[in-house]
């Protein structure tokens, strides 16, 4: 049955659909299940019994579902926030005071199963339990969280003025060479250049309309450095500056506008196979993870294990997680031709529906 016009393709109604029936705890949060027969909407989870396919349409959430006179189950409670839900958030807090506050941990002494265990120490739960709660509401680990918001106190140290050694340390990073290679490798440039906050740097940038928003596209004169994703103009923008505070940058004069016009035809799936120049920064691995998309055809997935695979060195998932997450020219590396190994959506910067949409329109071509 063909899926109302709720922004959900027929496809991912699938996906949802086989979801459902399989009462899948892991798709809560993802999509809300409504049943016209009722006016009810559920979880993916519910217990309860399952209705007939075309009595029931999806929705991404439940206010969407309640504009359109929906109201919630009583047995599954869609409108009140899970239990894995709730204990993620509290670990999120907890993680953020703990960086805030300077307690990262400084790599001599605690394994990943040891801060995992003092995080659930301190929220009352068992460590099985806080990483159960994150793979189901993230489908990441509790240490990648705690990796990003240490990386986001470090950047804002460096951008700050700090000093590189006492920025390593009051993130708790230390300063032997494998920390020092870690941080650069999620900065995509070494701490120095990122301190410098890009300066010498002349970046021209465009905003262009697109099926997916706005797509802003900043380049140097040797290739395109950053493709971003959004709603709003100064948003996107405010966004580059945030990134490149001490670089040149300037409204384009139109010297990049054939790039700009391959990168909205590849938005809608219509590529022209015009080769485009980057200029970006990264080290040799995620250099060969973003060169390794690019290899993905039209139309196509693999999941972070393939990937990880094909670079010869298949234990290196999370890196090449990571290398995906920091990819600074989305479409141009297609990013989001990467789904995780059960076939879900996961981890894309501009949000999964532009991941859903995007791999949709590559489909229909």
């Amino acid at each position: 049955m063909r899926q109302p016009s709720t922004g959900i393709t027929a496809d991912a109604a699938e996906r949802y659909w086989r979801a459902a029936l399989a009462r899948d705890a892991r798709a809560d949060g993802t999509f809300i299940l409504g049943v016209r027969s009722t006016q009810i909407y559920c979880r993916p989870s519910c217990p309860a019994r399952r209705p007939l396919r075309r009595n029931v349409v999806f929705f991404r959430t439940g206010e969407e579902a309640e504009r359109q006179g929906f109201r919630p189950c009583l047995r599954c409670k869609p409108n009140e926030k899970s239990g894995a839900l709730a204990l993620v958030e509290r670990a999120a807090r907890e993680l953020a005071r703990s960086e805030e506050g300077g307690d990262a941990d400084d790599g001599r002494g605690k394994s990943d199963n040891g801060r995992v265990a003092e995080l659930a120490r301190k929220l009352g739960v068992t460590p099985s339990g806080l990483r159960r709660a994150f793979q189901q509401v993230t489908g990441l680990a509790p240490r990648d969280l705690a990796d990003a918001l240490r990386l986001k106190r470090f950047k804002s140290l460096l951008r700050a003025g700090k000093n590189i050694t006492d920025a390593l340390y009051e993130t708790g990073y230390g300063s032997s060479s494998r920390v020092y290679e870690r941080s650069n490798a999620q900065l995509g440039m070494t701490p120095a250049a990122y301190q410098k906050g890009g300066k010498g740097m002349k970046l021209d940038y465009t905003i262009a309309k697109s099926p997916l928003g706005k797509v802003l596209v900043a380049a140097t004169e040797r290739g395109i450095s950053a493709v971003y994703l959004g709603g709003d103009e100064r948003a996107l923008l405010a966004e580059l500056r945030d990134e490149y505070p001490r670089a040149e940058i300037a409204p384009a004069k139109g010297s990049y506008q054939q790039w700009v016009g391959e990168i909205v035809r590849q938005i809608e799936g219509r590529a022209s196979g015009l080769e485009l120049p980057l200029d970006v920064q990264g080290t040799a691995f995620q250099r060969r993870v973003w060169q390794e998309l690019q290899r993905i055809p039209l139309g196509a997935t693999r999941t972070y294990s393939q990937v990880a695979q094909s670079l010869g060195q298949p234990r290196a998932v999370r890196a090449v997680a990571r290398a995906c997450a920091t990819n600074p020219v989305s479409i141009v590396v297609p990013c989001h031709r990467v789904i995780r190994g059960d076939g879900k959506l996961a981890g894309y910067r501009w949000g999964l529906s532009r991941k859903e949409q995007l791999l949709a329109a590559e489909r229909t071509k």
